[in-house]
């Protein structure tokens, strides 16, 4: 199964939270938007009871759809958890997060996740003065992050940053000037603003 490419404010509306980073959807309407009803023409008329697989199942799915991988990038990613020690579910969450494109999203060069996902694809990203083009290349401490010089005038950019926070994630810092930053440390669960239930995603799999 591929990445989601559908209408995204139904899944966002659907969760009750955005799922793909970006404030407003389509028409202006809020993914936010609380209603007693899933989205879509029968909506209102569809059983609210899902089955235990049921609640799991969707759970995959919106940590997926949230990040921005397909289903085989997934899995193979829940299996490198499970085999590190700690807990496996905290592991998948702290590899996602370690996703090139996870983390120049954080730092702010991108608006989305999925921009992001591009800008890396484009070429735009250095890591550690080395160009990498690859979306799940996964972040080391200590790496550096930088928009490449002959990227370093491309308005997206700017008009990303301008609506960040100088270091508002713990585990990155930030220099605006030079369009860098760098992966200090690899968060804790707690700190990583993720609304999601990872265990249940261990539970689906562990069927």
């Amino acid at each position: 199964m591929g990445r989601h490419t559908g209408p995204k404010y139904k899944l966002s509306r659907r969760e009750k939270q955005d799922l793909f980073g970006s404030p407003k959807s389509l028409m202006g309407k809020s993914p936010l938007e609380k209603k007693n009803y899933p989205p879509g023409e029968h909506g209102q008329s569809r059983r609210q009871k899902i089955s235990e697989y049921g609640v799991q199942l969707r759970e995959k799915q919106k940590i997926k759809r949230i990040y921005g991988l397909y289903e085989k990038q997934f899995r193979n990613l829940f299996e490198k958890a499970s085999r590190q020690k700690g807990i496996t579910g905290e592991n998948l969450i702290k590899l996602l997060e370690r996703r090139l494109d996870n983390v120049v999203y954080r730092l702010g060069f991108a608006p989305t996740r999925v921009s992001a996902r591009q800008l890396v694809s484009h070429r735009h990203v250095l890591v550690n003065d080395k160009t990498v083009n690859v979306p799940s290349f996964v972040v080391s401490v200590g790496d550096v992050i930088r928009i490449r010089e002959k990227s370093k005038k491309m308005d997206a950019i700017h008009n990303s940053l301008k609506k960040v926070r100088d270091n508002q994630f713990s585990w990155l810092t930030i220099d605006k000037a030079t369009l860098s930053g760098t992966f200090v440390q690899v968060p804790e669960r707690s700190e990583i603003p993720l609304n999601a239930s990872e265990q249940l995603v261990v539970e689906l799999y562990s069927k």
